[in-house]
């Protein structure tokens, strides 16, 4: 007999304002005791840890669960091609609004840097890990050397392949295979149990990063980040406005009211710099909207590798901010092949830790043009601009996800109006 599917477990209400009131806190903290605040910073890794210790079994239950309720196989795959339809065309767009913005803002103008006394073995270590990263050797390490092993892996493409792998072998085996499916689903219920249990430690893990980020850099860098990381902030929160704002307009929905039901796990990624430590909840948010579980469990950990539009935005605008600091000259043949090779680099880094800058390092090593050791003019800054990266992310991928259950037939409207309004 099948689990009935029972509300899954909340953090308090007030969630939002403890987070809130934990960066508020953080911050001061760290302007007023640097040494007291960079020392925090265990408290921040540690949450993160914990969120991502139970990020493999969340989509482990909620994709395979979902997959096994689908009636028609051929459904699954109709949905994986036109997620990665819309991934291709909003990523591609991003690119391109970070190309333009950067041509026209130009942050780097009149630095005159000379590339020869920059520090390049301060970005040794990226340029290494993003030489090891690439494409193809992204998709071996995708394909886990064992069921278990998939679970132990820092990358959740394995997870996702495993799950797909359960949830079809479920619904071909039918009837026979119904107490596993069932058993299955109690698990589920008791792994967002945990969820729910962690995320009342996000307080706390957002005091801790917030207070290591200003200790370790000071609340001046916080005001004033410079011309690059203005206009980042700027293209990207246009870029959710207009574009996503637009796109979800098209499917019905109010981008801002989005951003108003996310707004408790948009805080805690802010608090973070990490994406991943909303994904459970994301999960959970977005099936109470009305999608369903079968489209978001697929979409979104598709989303976290193959639909990055804050880093896309990043890539191209840091770039070329390189270009124009050290007197690089970019013809417009050299922007189209810098397009096509960001659109490879940032899906072969995806996954990665620190991915947008080891991705940036990636980009640079396959354009010559533009020297590597032009990311040390930005790594002091990169912090900051990791935290945006990760917001616009999520962001994409919480409209993506509602975009494609609307196409697929499979989103409950009203659900979705009553979890907006």
């Amino acid at each position: 007999m099948t689990v009935e599917a029972a509300p899954r477990p909340h953090p308090a209400s007030h969630l939002y304002l403890q987070v809130l009131l934990a960066i508020a806190l953080g911050a001061l903290v760290g302007a007023l005791a640097p040494a007291t605040g960079a020392a925090l910073k265990p408290l921040g890794d540690a949450f993160v840890k914990l969120v991502r210790m139970i990020i493999a079994p969340v989509i482990f239950l909620t994709l395979s669960t979902g997959i096994a309720g689908v009636a028609e196989l051929k459904a699954l795959g109709r949905v994986a091609a036109k997620a990665l339809g819309y991934f291709v065309a909003v990523s591609t767009l991003a690119l391109v609004i970070g190309l333009i913005v950067g041509d026209l803002v130009r942050p780097g103008a009149g630095m005159g840097v000379d590339p020869r006394t920059l520090d390049a073995g301060a970005v040794a270590t990226y340029a290494k890990q993003a030489g090891e990263t690439g494409i193809v050797d992204f998709l071996l390490a995708s394909i886990p050397d064992t069921l278990v092993g998939a679970f132990t892996g820092p990358s959740i493409l394995p997870v996702l392949l495993v799950a797909i792998l359960t949830g079809v072998s479920l619904s071909l085996t039918g009837e026979p295979a119904r107490p596993v499916l069932d058993l299955l689903e109690r698990l589920s219920l008791v792994v967002f149990r945990i969820v729910a249990m962690l995320m009342r430690l996000a307080p706390i893990g957002a005091f801790g990063a917030i207070a290591f980020t200003v200790g370790r850099f000071g609340l001046a860098a916080l005001a004033h980040l410079g011309a690059l990381v203005a206009c980042f902030y700027g293209t990207a929160a246009l870029f959710v406005l207009i574009v996503l704002g637009g796109i979800a307009g098209l499917c019905g929905f109010s981008i801002l009211k989005l951003l108003r039901y996310l707004s408790t796990e948009l805080l805690l990624v802010l608090g973070t710099s990490s994406s991943e430590a909303a994904l459970p909840r994301l999960i959970e948010k977005l099936e109470a909207a009305g999608c369903a579980r079968s489209v978001v469990g697929l979409v979104v950990p598709l989303g976290y590798s193959f639909n990055l539009d804050g880093t896309n935005i990043y890539l191209t605008l840091a770039v070329l901010f390189i270009a124009q600091a050290t007197g690089t000259t970019l013809g417009w043949g050299q922007e189209a092949a810098l397009l096509g090779v960001a659109m490879l680099s940032s899906k072969g880094a995806a996954g990665v830790t620190g991915a947008g800058f080891i991705t940036l390092a990636a980009t640079l090593s396959i354009v010559p043009t533009v020297p590597v050791a032009g990311m040390a003019l930005i790594l002091g800054v990169d912090r900051f601009m990791s935290e945006c990266r990760s917001l616009t992310n999520f962001v994409g991928n919480a409209v993506a996800t509602i975009v494609v259950a609307r196409w697929e037939g499979v989103l409950d409207r009203d659900r979705l109006r009553a979890a907006l309004g």
